[in-house]
């Protein structure tokens, strides 16, 4: 058994069934991610939309790719077409381009809210006041060609785990905020992604439904 088999093996013992894990591939090579597949995982996340073009056609057609990073408005059209989860919505203007891109082609895809928990200004993502200005001021529950499926966020890197536990429950409550006022009727509406390598256990704690893990699959870059 090769390492990653074994280390996905070791991580789906450790989640509960109902957590989605999703293997973060960004600079792992297509033999990695082939692996990976042979082992049974399904949905891989990237964080560039270059590299997952590159990779994609030379994978199995039945990875979930979600695509996790920061994403640049004039990339969307690239992966409108295939991905199946764009978890990093981080502004009306990129819902309002995503169902642009996907009403051309007659597609429904499914989002996360990316919301800003950490202690760090470098991170993407709406603050909490600013999204609800957005759901309650926009058509955004209008958006007939994209289907919002919860929330995502990345903590504070930091080995406070106090800190990364508080910003976990925080980006819960806000889940559990927006699903009582404004997406009450929506079955959709049920992700939480939080919780990476470093974290994911805190994350568990507190909620999440999908974890985004990539050294403790495929080890350090």
């Amino acid at each position: 058994m090769s390492f990653i088999t074994e280390n996905i093996s070791i991580l789906k013992h450790q989640l509960p069934s109902s957590v989605k894990l999703i293997a973060v591939s960004k600079t792992k090579t297509v033999n990695d991610i082939i692996e990976a597949h042979n082992a049974g995982q399904r949905y891989f996340g990237e964080n560039r939309v270059q590299e997952l073009l590159n990779k994609k056609d030379l994978l199995p057609k039945d990875i979930e790719w979600h695509l996790i990073g920061h994403l640049q408005s004039n990339k969307v059209k690239y992966i409108v077409p295939f991905i199946s989860m764009i978890q990093s919505i981080d502004s009306y203007n990129l819902l309002v381009i995503v169902n642009t891109e996907a009403l051309k082609i007659n597609r429904i895809v499914d989002c996360l809210l990316q919301i800003h928990i950490a202690d760090e200004e470098t991170k993407f993502g709406f603050s909490m006041h600013e999204l609800c200005e957005n759901l309650k001021s926009y058509n955004m529950l209008n958006l007939k060609n994209v289907r919002i499926c919860g929330v995502m966020g990345m903590a504070t890197f930091t080995s406070d785990t106090n800190q990364v536990k508080k910003e976990f429950g925080y980006l819960r409550d806000c889940f559990q905020s927006l699903k009582e006022t404004f997406f009450r009727s929506n079955t959709s509406f049920e992700e939480i992604s939080m919780g990476m390598s470093g974290d994911f256990e805190l994350a568990l704690k507190e909620g999440s439904t999908m974890v985004r893990i990539g050294s403790l699959i495929f080890g350090e870059r």
